[in-house]
């Protein structure tokens, strides 16, 4: 028996007709859910139904779903999943495994992500987050990206007080010391944190610079287990910040975002500033396809 409800057409090789009827089900920031309102299933189109069941696959801890489980997720018909399901397959957004009949997502899925992927610029994603947290903070908001073994300012953005901190952007600075340097370096991969430590001078910009190799291991332990770093007048004696990764959708390391001020004022919210900071570099980091979660725990 078919279910009731407004049919809509669905664009699919012609031996397969599908007429798919409206869906029951509403996407919400949670995931999709069951719609409880009669009025709101009749008003929803086969595309978000479609769309609902290829989200399920992307936020699914298993690699592979069956129709039966779909089906009970997102309270549709068998026989409504099966054919949504026979049209991302013959598009090459799904695959099935012939032997277990349950369904992956399929090179045509893959191929969007990474066309997302590439297509974002990380200096134009991050400058709204550098707002949001100067209107936060009240304080500098800067991002840097590694350039060989050192780090650079590439943008920043100021609040509109007399005293602030403006950085100088191009400039190359070591990644042992300061926030943004500490930050880049506990995030970088293991093996190139220990080339940099081992094959580099830890030279000294203030007389807090960290230039000891295991006290900076330490350091850097610390920082990757709360997720952000904090330097007062470690690069720059007048300087106070705090700095926080942004990963890509392996995990890799493609910037730091800090939030910097004069020492003296900065210091009494650096703890303010840091969960702001988690919060920005978090939301970003999941725009770029990071899907874990940064370690966090209370500043100290």
């Amino acid at each position: 028996m078919r279910e009731p409800g407004r049919y809509v057409k669905v664009k699919v090789p012609a031996r397969m007709g599908v007429r798919v009827p409206a869906p029951q089900i509403e996407a919400s920031d949670d995931g999709p859910r069951q719609r409880s309102d009669s009025s709101s299933q009749r008003g929803s189109s086969g595309i978000e139904r479609a769309l609902d069941i290829l989200r399920l696959f992307c936020h699914s801890e298993s690699l592979t779903l069956g129709v039966t489980e779909i089906a009970q997720v997102l309270g549709l018909s068998k026989a409504v999943v099966h054919r949504t399901l026979s049209a991302f397959c013959a598009k090459g957004f799904l695959e099935l495994d012939e032997s277990t009949h349950r369904y992956r997502l399929g090179p045509e899925s893959m191929f969007l992500g990474l066309t997302y992927l590439d297509r974002l610029d990380i200096r134009s994603s991050a400058h709204e987050v550098l707002q949001g947290l100067v209107a936060i903070t009240g304080a500098t908001a800067t991002l840097s990206v590694k350039v060989g073994w050192t780090r650079v300012y590439l943008d920043q953005v100021t609040p509109s007080q007399d005293v602030k901190m403006v950085v100088q952007l191009g400039k190359p600075f070591p990644l042992h010391t300061g926030a943004s340097s500490k930050a880049m370096l506990a995030f970088l991969d293991p093996a190139e944190q220990t080339e940099y430590i081992d094959g580099h001078e830890l030279i000294r910009l203030t007389p807090l610079s960290i230039t000891d190799p295991k006290v900076l291991r330490e350091e850097l332990k610390h920082i990757r287990a709360k997720g952000y770093a904090v330097s007062m007048g470690e690069r720059d004696a007048s300087a106070g910040s705090v700095a926080a990764p942004v990963l890509d959708h392996n995990g890799a390391l493609l910037a730091v975002i800090s939030v910097c001020g004069p020492v003296d004022s900065f210091r009494a919210k650096s703890a303010e500033a840091a969960t702001a900071l988690l919060d920005a570099t978090s939301g970003l980091s999941k725009r770029f396809g990071y899907r874990g979660e940064l370690h966090r725990t209370e500043s100290s």
